[in-house]
C-alpha cells in the first residue's frame, strides 16, 4: 500500500491571490500531485481517457473554488475530495466499463467475432508513465504498478461507486477510515462496512486478486522476444508454445474471447491473412508488458497503427493478452501513427 504522507505543502487560498510567486507556487502544487490523481481516477473509471478528463475538471474546480481552501486539511486530500466527486458524477452518467470475459462464456475459435460495442463500454489500458511517477521510492512504484492490473482495475467496476472509493483510498493508498469518512461526507462505520462489502465482492472475483507479474525480469524478456518473433511471423505453433494452459484473449471492441492456449491457437491457425505481417512495438502498459501494433497499409509502403496488446507474464508463461483494437492509444501513449519499415 502507498503511504498517505500528505507532503503537500500547506496553502491558504488568501496567500494563493495576493501575490504572482503564491499563484505559481500553488499551480505548481496542483501539477505535482497530476500523476497520482490520474492513477486514482483511472482506478476509479477504467479509462484512460476518461481519468485525464477527470483529472482536468479537478484542477479546474480546484481553481475555481480556491476561496473554499483555507489549509484546515492537506492540499492533498483537497484535491482528493474534488476528483472523487468528479468521479462519482461521471459514474452516475454512465453505464460501467467491463471487459469481455466480465459478460460472456468464452468463445470457440470458429466463432463469429459479433458486432462491435462502444468505445466508452469498455475498461481501458494505460500507460505507465501516465501513472507512474519517475524516480522515488522503488517499491511504492511497485505498488502503484501493481494497482493499475488491467484485471484489477476490471473488478473494481463491478462495485457500487462509493464502495470502490473507499476501497482505492483504504487497501491502494492507505488512508485511514476516519479521513476516508471526511472525504466522502459519511461516518467511520459506514466506509468500515462499505470496505467489508467491497472486499468480498473481489474476494469472489477471478480478478479481484492483485498479485505482481513477473514480466521485468530476465527470463521474462527472453520469452518477450519470443512473443513477438512469433507473433510477427505468424507462428502460430511457437505462440502457443508460450502461453500458458488456461491463458486467455481478449480484444475489445469485439465480445468475443478465448480461454486455454489450444482455442487460441486455432484461432490464430483459422485466421485470414489480414492478420499477418503485424508489427509490435514495446509499451509499458498497466504495470505489464505491452505493445502498440501496427499494420500493414492497404496502399502498401508502411504500417499503420490500429491498437495496443496488454500481456500478464507470470510462472515463465503468458497468462493474458489483451488487444485493445483502437488506433488512438497508440498515439495518445506516445506511439506514432505510421511505421515506415
Amino acid at each position: 500500500m502507498l503511504g498517505n504522507t500528505n507532503s503537500t505543502p500547506e496553502v491558504t487560498y488568501l496567500e494563493v491571490g495576493e501575490t504572482e510567486d503564491a499563484r505559481l507556487s500553488f499551480e505548481r502544487d496542483l501539477e505535482s500531485i497530476r500523476i497520482e490523481l490520474r492513477a486514482y481516477c483511472y482506478r476509479m473509471l477504467g479509462s484512460a481517457f476518461d481519468a485525464e478528463d477527470a483529472v482536468q475538471e479537478a484542477l479546474v474546480r480546484a481553481w475555481r473554488h480556491i476561496d473554499h481552501f483555507e489549509g484546515r486539511a492537506s492540499l492533498r486530500a483537497w484535491l482528493y475530495r474534488i476528483a472523487t466527486n468528479v468521479c462519482l458524477d461521471s459514474i452516475a452518467a454512465r453505464q460501467r466499463r467491463a471487459l469481455p470475459a466480465d459478460l460472456n462464456a468464452p468463445g470457440r475459435p470458429h466463432d463469429p467475432l459479433g458486432d462491435t460495442l462502444a468505445a466508452h463500454e469498455w475498461v481501458e489500458p494505460i500507460a505507465d508513465r501516465w501513472v507512474v511517477p519517475a524516480g522515488g521510492d522503488p517499491a511504492e512504484r511497485a505498488v502503484v504498478r501493481d494497482s493499475v492490473r488491467l484485471a484489477f482495475v476490471a473488478a473494481l467496476q463491478v462495485l457500487p461507486a462509493r464502495q470502490r472509493a473507499a476501497l482505492i483510498l483504504r487497501d491502494v493508498l492507505a488512508w485511514r477510515p476516519h479521513e476516508i469518512a471526511d472525504l466522502l461526507g459519511t461516518t467511520v462505520v459506514s466506509v468500515n462496512s462499505s470496505l467489508q462489502r467491497a472486499r468480498q465482492t473481489l474476494a469472489a472475483s477471478d480478478n479481484g486478486q492483485r498479485s505482481v507479474s513477473d514480466s521485468n525480469g530476465e527470463a521474462s524478456e527472453r520469452l518477450l522476444e519470443r512473443y513477438v518473433h512469433a507473433f510477427e511471423e505468424y507462428d502460430v505453433e511457437s505462440l502457443v508454445a508460450l502461453l500458458h494452459e488456461d491463458a486467455t484473449w481478449m480484444m475489445p471492441p469485439f465480445p468475443l474471447w478465448f480461454r486455454g492456449a489450444a482455442d487460441i491457437g486455432a484461432w490464430f491457425a483459422a485466421k485470414p491473412v489480414d492478420c499477418r505481417a503485424i508489427r509490435l512495438v514495446p509499451l509499458e502498459l498497466n504495470g505489464s508488458s505491452g505493445f502498440a501494433l501496427y499494420r500493414p497499409s492497404p496502399s502498401g509502403g508502411y504500417f499503420e497503427a490500429f491498437g495496443v496488446q496488454v500481456l500478464d507474464v507470470r510462472d515463465g508463461a503468458i497468462m493474458a493478452i489483451d488487444t485493445f483494437i483502437d488506433p488512438r492509444l497508440v498515439m495518445l501513449f506516445g506511439g506514432s501513427e505510421v511505421l515506415t519499415s
